[in-house]
């Protein structure tokens, strides 16, 4: 059975909460989805573990377990993803794979751009870019105006979502999405919206970090085009389409089968050029 254990570091002030999976020296990182928990990645993070990885999930500022802050200043892609970078050095580690989906993608895109000599790799699923724009808006907009005006529905929400019972896996991830504090929710929705939602095509298209990008065709927030268009634009990368949002989720041999490969080869790769330097 793999070793699971819950830890915690200090970020600029705030405390951020991740979960570690198995053990060794090859490091990858899972980041969520936006309001979701670090929860959403243990299915996988076990698989990659089970295959001799050590897996983090971190849960983001203003996700899950860490902490909330009711500032709308504190969220943005690019400081999400300095918090990946702080848990790297948190865990003393030079270099990781680093992956996440929907928002989590996008922060691992501002990692790659920002810090792309601490990645061997990235695996970004479902990005969220210019085609996913007026989906964004309609589906994120009544969230900010709720958690702005209606905090009473938010806070009802959450009671409701506590008296679930626990113990399956995405009642777990879902119910835990679901328990937002209201001028949290409304600071991190705000601070999307107003920030920059993903590098630009111009820093894209210079990551030099190879790539494994998935993508769907059955979802208007994370359109196909955005994924199959970065797959384009990054100098390395491979492109899998995966059948539906929640091919990872619910039927995910073949996905974990090719993350695992490309893991594997990432590793491998930097093991060879680690030998031929000594």
């Amino acid at each position: 059975m793999t070793v699971e254990r819950a830890h915690s570091f200090t970020f600029a002030g705030h405390t951020l909460r991740y979960t570690e999976f198995g053990g060794g020296g090859r490091l990858v990182v899972l980041t969520h989805g936006q309001l979701m928990t670090r929860t959403m990645h243990a299915p996988l993070a076990r698989a990659l573990a089970a295959a001799g990885y050590r897996v983090v999930t971190l849960d983001l500022l203003g996700h899950g377990e860490s902490d909330r802050p009711t500032e709308s200043w504190r969220y943005s892609m690019s400081t999400w993803a300095t918090q990946v970078v702080g848990l790297l050095d948190h865990l003393g580690v030079e270099r990781a794979v680093v992956g996440g989906t929907s928002l989590g993608a996008n922060v691992t895109l501002e990692v790659a751009v920002a810090a792309p000599e601490r990645l061997l790799g990235v695996v970004v699923e479902m990005p969220v870019l210019d085609n996913a724009i007026v989906a964004g808006l309609l589906a994120f907009t009544p969230l900010l105006f709720t958690a702005r005006f209606l905090p009473p529905a938010v806070r009802a929400v959450a009671w409701l979502a506590d008296r679930v019972p626990r113990g399956h896996q995405w009642v777990d991830t879902v119910t835990e999405t679901l328990h937002q504090e209201p001028a949290a929710m409304a600071a991190a929705v705000h601070g999307i919206f107003f920030g920059r939602i993903a590098p630009p095509t111009t820093l894209r298209a210079a990551i030099p970090v190879p790539a494994l990008v998935i993508g769907h065709k059955r979802d208007p927030i994370h359109p196909f085009g955005d994924a199959h268009m970065l797959a384009g634009e990054l100098p390395d990368a491979r492109f899998i389409e995966a059948s539906s949002p929640v091919e990872l989720r619910f039927n995910p041999d073949r996905l974990t089968t090719a993350i695992t490969a490309f893991l594997d080869e990432r590793f491998a790769a930097t093991g060879a050029a680690t030998a031929r330097a000594e």
